[in-house]
């Protein structure tokens, strides 16, 4: 399954509405998707790219979080890894991001041991 609106990437995996929730993660702020850095691909969580992307996930390394790779499902606005480490909610339209996800950011990014 996937969902695109217009002029939006699309949304890997089994997301259960337009602000790219997922069967795994489906509270008021679990309203992000994360481009996977193995196939470029957006998927709301590292579940769902297990379960559907058919390759094992890569993490984006630490020189590459100048990238765009964070999806708002809110507004559409694609963030760099760096600013989304540094934001609890979208800078665009202010729709709050769910900051447990740092409990899981080892699945999607490479972090400095600093």
């Amino acid at each position: 399954m996937s969902v695109a609106s217009a002029g939006r990437p699309r949304v890997l995996g089994p997301v259960i509405d337009d602000m790219t929730r997922c069967t795994h993660y489906g509270g008021p702020t679990d309203i992000i998707a994360i481009r996977f850095a193995c196939c470029g691909e957006y998927y709301p969580c590292h579940r769902c790219h297990e379960e559907t992307a058919g390759h094992a996930a890569q993490q984006w390394a630490t020189d590459e979080h100048d990238r765009p790779a964070i999806l708002c499902g809110a507004c559409g606005l694609e963030l760099t890894i760096t600013e989304y480490f540094a934001a609890t909610a979208c800078p665009r339209c202010s729709a709050l991001f769910n900051e447990r996800c740092a409990l899981h950011r080892e699945h999607y990014f490479q972090l400095d041991p600093s």
